[in-house]
């Protein structure tokens, strides 16, 4: 959408007001309410921030002014406010694309995969949980009355929340993005929503404002909406598994398909599967970007009986104990990432960890298909599976050694990005949980 598409929505639909938004290190959005009268000023100066006090964006007190600079085809109307619309931003500081910019950096690796005639697809599948503050001030599922050990597809748990979710399914198909599949998950009240796949910068955009929109729609029922990886012990984690294919430059034909290859995939998908198995480690840093991220990605399992979470780097067909599943001829799925992880640096990783598979033409391998959870140790060994990182600070390690994915990051953003991580793994190590406090407080 151009500045003068965007002039006539204001003047046939009613737009009022815009917010312009951008995304720091965490994903989570920040933004300026800019009222429609200054549509023009928006669009030729932007809006204006105080880098430092937006959070981790590269900037300290003393630092010129960060602009966020709006980027029309992201516009969205807010289905619940309609004389708002929403539109993501690319900053700039002085004149110059700021390099510390989430979404600028997810455009230069896309720009780098049109070089070479690819575009970039992406679908996700958004995973969340509903809670409620309980009477001594601590989160908990809202639904007393879900408590099964294994909830997943429940139709009366489904019901209970069929407010909240048929809102949130209209809200999308108000925006165009043609949600086919939501439903109540392994997790006591965790749900899922899925809708058609874009270019990865529009999926980006559009995952950015729907977790805005989940936790403004739960907000409203009373409620807090989390995507937190594992926000309980006994309880299944919330993913973001990214669904991913590579298109010819003009977005209409799949170069990842193959209809008669066993796995419905051309040698060019093998090879991208190749180079995410290879920087998978490293990839791990960024797309399970928390201490709590690595809870999620083990074999021990939760109530209801599987974690649904990958725990070694390999990839198979129909089968979701690995980390990179073939659902569908001409599509791989990358199980790995959580609800915390920034999407535009999750999509930039997977993508330039692939692109080298394809550079260097990395085979796969065998794909494999046993459940994972049930074979030992030994044997994941003797076949040379290797194990995914099993704490943020030995992931942010496996990312300060891989030039690969530090130079898609930028290397002095991902220096900066190691640095981040680390300080909070510290702050972590250096905090006392509340289980020491029941395991060695009276016997030692």
């Amino acid at each position: 959408m151009t500045r003068t598409q965007a002039k006539s929505l204001v003047e046939e639909s009613g737009v009022e007001f815009f917010i312009c938004s951008f995304v720091e290190m965490s994903g989570a959005p920040k933004a300026k309410v800019i009222p429609a009268t200054h549509l023009e000023y928006m669009a030729e100066e932007g809006a204006g921030f105080g880098g430092f006090a937006a959070g981790e964006i590269g900037q300290l007190p003393h630092n010129p002014e960060m602009v966020s600079m709006p980027d029309f085809n992201s516009l969205t109307i807010v289905p619940w406010r309609k004389n708002i619309a929403w539109v993501a931003g690319d900053m700039y500081v002085e004149g110059e694309a700021w390099h510390y910019c989430p979404r600028t950096i997810l455009r230069q690796q896309l720009e780098k995969a049109k070089e070479k005639g690819y575009v970039f697809n992406v679908g996700v599948e958004a995973e969340f949980m509903l809670l409620k503050q309980n009477a001594d001030g601590h989160y908990a599922p809202w639904d007393t009355l879900n408590t099964l050990d294994k909830p997943a597809y429940d139709l009366r748990a489904l019901h209970r929340n069929l407010d909240m979710m048929t809102t949130l399914i209209k809200y999308m198909q108000e925006l165009g993005w043609e949600p086919y599949a939501n439903d109540h998950e392994d997790a006591t009240c965790q749900f899922e929503a899925n809708w058609t796949y874009s270019d990865a910068l529009t999926t980006a955009d559009r995952y950015t404002f729907f977790k805005w929109m989940v936790k403004t729609l739960a907000e409203e029922q009373g409620l807090m909406a989390t995507f937190m990886p594992k926000p309980f012990a006994n309880l299944t984690g919330n993913g973001a598994h990214f669904h991913m294919s590579l298109w010819d430059a003009e977005n209409q034909t799949n170069l990842f398909l193959d209809e008669n290859n066993e796995n419905g995939l051309s040698p060019l998908a093998d090879w991208f599967i190749g180079g995410i198995l290879k920087h998978a480690k490293a990839v791990t840093a960024v797309t399970n970007p928390l201490v709590n991220s690595y809870k999620r990605l083990v074999r021990r399992a939760p109530r209801s009986g599987a974690s649904w979470a990958p725990v070694y780097v390999t990839y198979g067909g129909n089968n979701r104990t690995q980390m990179i599943r073939v659902p569908a001829p001409g599509r791989i799925e990358n199980r790995l990432g959580d609800g915390a992880a920034n999407p535009y640096l999750a999509a930039t990783v997977l993508l330039a960890a692939g692109l080298d598979g394809i550079e260097n033409q990395i085979d796969p391998g065998v794909r494999n298909d046993d459940n994972l959870y049930e074979v030992s140790e030994t044997e994941l060994q003797r076949r040379s599976i290797g194990f995914l990182p099993t704490t943020l600070s030995e992931a942010t390690d496996y990312l300060e050694r891989d030039e690969v994915i530090k130079n898609a990051l930028g290397t002095e953003y991902a220096d900066y990005y190691i640095q981040v991580k680390r300080e909070e793994w510290r702050n972590y190590h250096l905090s006392i949980s509340q289980w020491e406090t029941d395991n060695y407080l009276g016997v030692y």
